[in-house]
């Protein structure tokens, strides 16, 4: 028999190895990482089985609470049975670039690192790095070790824990190969807005990026950035039993022809940073660049031909038989007019004008300093759209072939459409294009597209993206022009928030069996609220012809690259008033999303002083214009009316 000493000794052994394992393995005054304001904590923590947890406090109160980490790996296994090694010290990151296009010229990000380092129980490693900013939470997975052989990873357990109480502003993902011609997904999806998260209905496909939530006082954008030709792009999905979204792979019909689906790539591999922006208060949300601070900066050497700029564009509501030379060129002669850098081309373009006849367009409009963008079919065998021209993009001497004939015509830039989902091979598609179309000085518009996810960054010549119901769906149905409203006051809070939209916007004629509800205040002011490399005009040369000059002024002067972007007043889906700088020169603009007129008091700190602006807001019937000069101090608040589904523009020489 055992002897009751023996027993006592053995199990104060256990507690002691125990105790050594956690405090090795926990290492407590090392898991912690904050801001460098001081604002934002961020707790690791490891469980005794060896699963790792992450929680977010900002200002001491929790808005994420514990949430699971991890990775699986057809070869490994991350989830559990984890080891601490090691954990670095806290180091500050502070680096400063620029864009040619964005809500600023002059980036800077100052942030505070720390990775800790981790191996499984047969000894694998991973790192997980977090990075601490004033504005928010990033985090990454790290594979430190050497293989020329692929690895792929089957499942990332990476979590968003939320309180109950919280709200959700979040577009559900389409599922792959449905909607007209199997195009989806495309990020076109209607918004649920201002839902609590445990009333949510089920997404199978799960939820697209950038995904808001209000818990009180405190906002969150969720999103990623920097994903590599190494990784398929994420969504997020909800587990129905709780209040946790994570991190989801897309389907495996979302690849391009032939090529794989799953996050697969050689070591060392990093994942894409999985970013939480925090705010009390939404001006953290609407200024944050986290998207971009966190990309991988530009890989273009060469990018003097990255012109950001306005476009005339005859298709969205002239439609298909607006494609015929005579149109395109009264649409070049528009541009010119108006001093608007670009003319879209769009579908069909190869046969109802032919290249031969293009090339004399992209003649003509150079003689009106005018640049010519082409549509371009991307799609293979993905979906079944016969828009033209198609596949002549499939391949790295498909796209030479193609983009040097383009470079030859005096081509600017092409508009890609129907992609086919964010499979990893379709991901380096994208990716292919963009490095492509740079060795011919071609700028890039990406349409029935992802989100960019800082893209816009690494491939400066990538201008603008779509992924959103943009003004397109206002034409095809009243629905969706009833939601125009709130559906563009939500897109600044949300889509808006990090990366190039090409909504098209502005538009004050009449849409063909459709009855606008937005104002021409509203529409005018979209040329602000809305950012995008290049913005591609709704309006048409007779809608033009019938505003005020001083309409037309604006419209020909407006810029579309921004020094600074300040968030003054706003709520998503119900109102938004931003202020954007040009050179010297300031614009502040508001868009009222509701039925009911809104009276506003703006703080307009941003003057730093008093100002003298033109303010252009709507008249009475919604339909004209109405212009005024007022003097505004940065002293007191401005008092502004917004009509119902009004909007306004104030620019301040």
């Amino acid at each position: 028999m055992i002897s009751s000493k023996i027993i006592r000794s053995f199990v104060t052994l256990l507690i002691s190895l125990t105790m050594i394992q956690t405090c090795s393995s926990n290492k407590p005054k090392n898991q912690y990482l904050k801001s460098p304001d001081g604002n934002i904590t961020v707790r690791f923590e490891i469980s005794p089985a060896g699963k790792i947890f992450y929680r977010v406090a900002y200002r001491n109160k929790e808005i994420v609470q514990a949430s699971r980490m991890g990775i699986v790996r057809e070869d490994a296994d991350f989830s559990e049975s984890l080891k601490l090694d090691s954990v670095s010290a806290s180091r500050p990151i502070n680096f400063n670039y620029q864009m040619p296009q964005g809500k600023k010229s002059h980036y800077a990000y100052n942030g505070n690192e720390k990775r800790f380092y981790l191996t499984n129980h047969v000894n694998q490693k991973i790192d997980v790095v977090f990075r601490a900013s004033n504005d928010g939470v990033a985090f990454r997975y790290i594979f430190p070790g050497q293989s020329d052989e692929p690895k792929t990873i089957l499942r990332e357990i990476s979590e968003f824990h939320f309180s109950p109480r919280t709200k959700a502003f979040i577009q559900p993902m389409a599922v792959a190969k449905s909607g007209w011609c199997q195009t989806n997904p495309s990020y076109e999806e209607i918004y649920q807005q201002n839902v609590a998260i445990e009333q949510l209905p089920f997404s199978e496909p799960g939820w697209v990026f950038p995904a808001l939530f209000e818990d009180g006082d405190f906002w969150m954008l969720i999103s990623e950035t920097a994903p590599d030709r190494n990784y398929c792009g994420c969504r997020l999905q909800q587990d129905s039993t709780s209040h946790i979204f994570y991190i989801d792979f897309p389907s495996d019909l979302e690849t391009f022809p032939g090529g794989i689906w799953l996050p697969t790539s050689p070591l060392p591999w990093s994942t894409p940073w999985r970013i939480i922006t925090i705010g009390k208060g939404l001006k953290n949300i609407v200024e944050s660049t986290l998207g971009t601070d966190l990309a991988e900066p530009a890989r273009l050497k060469e990018i003097d031909y990255v012109k950001p700029g306005r476009s005339s564009w005859s298709w969205v509501l002239l439609k298909d038989d607006s494609t015929v030379f005579e149109v395109q060129k009264r649409f070049i002669d528009y541009a010119a007019e108006m001093n608007w850098e670009y003319c879209l081309i769009d579908a069909d373009w190869d046969w109802k004008i032919g290249y031969d006849k293009v090339a004399e367009l992209a003649a003509y409009a150079q003689t009106k300093g005018v640049g010519i963008l082409l549509w371009y079919n991307s799609s293979g065998d993905w979906n079944s759209t016969t828009y033209s021209p198609k596949s002549k993009l499939l391949t790295h001497n498909d796209r030479l072939r193609e983009f040097a004939r383009l470079k030859k015509m005096g081509i600017r830039g092409i508009k890609v459409d129907f992609f086919g989902g964010d499979g990893q091979s379709m991901m380096t598609y994208y990716q292919d294009i963009f490095e492509d179309a740079a060795q011919f000085g071609l700028v890039v518009n990406c349409h029935g597209a992802t989100l960019p996810r800082g893209w816009q960054r690494t491939y400066p010549n990538l201008l603008t993206m779509e992924a959103v119901r943009g003004f397109e769906f206002i034409t095809f149905s009243q629905a969706d022009a009833d939601l125009e409203p709130t559906h563009a006051c939500l897109l600044p809070f949300t889509r808006n928030v990090f990366d190039p939209m090409d909504f098209t916007p502005v538009c004050f004629s009449e849409i063909p069996n459709i009855r606008r509800i937005t104002t021409n205040g509203f529409e005018l002011a979209t040329a602000v609220i809305f950012c995008s490399g290049i913005q591609h005009f709704a309006e048409i040369p007779a809608g033009m012809e019938r505003v005020p000059d001083y309409v037309k002024n604006f419209m020909q002067e407006v810029p579309v690259s921004w020094d600074e972007t300040c968030f003054i007043d706003g709520f998503p889906g119900k109102f938004v008033v931003l202020a954007r700088k040009s050179g010297q020169t300031w614009y502040l603009a508001g868009i009222n999303g509701a039925d009911v007129e809104r009276q506003l008091k703006l703080d307009c700190h941003f003057l730093e002083g008093d100002r003298t602006g033109q303010l252009i807001t709507d008249a009475a019937d919604g339909r004209s214009f109405m212009t005024k000069e007022i003097r505004v101090s940065s002293q007191s608040p401005l008092s502004i009316k917004l009509e119902k589904h009004g909007g306004f523009i104030i620019k301040f020489d």
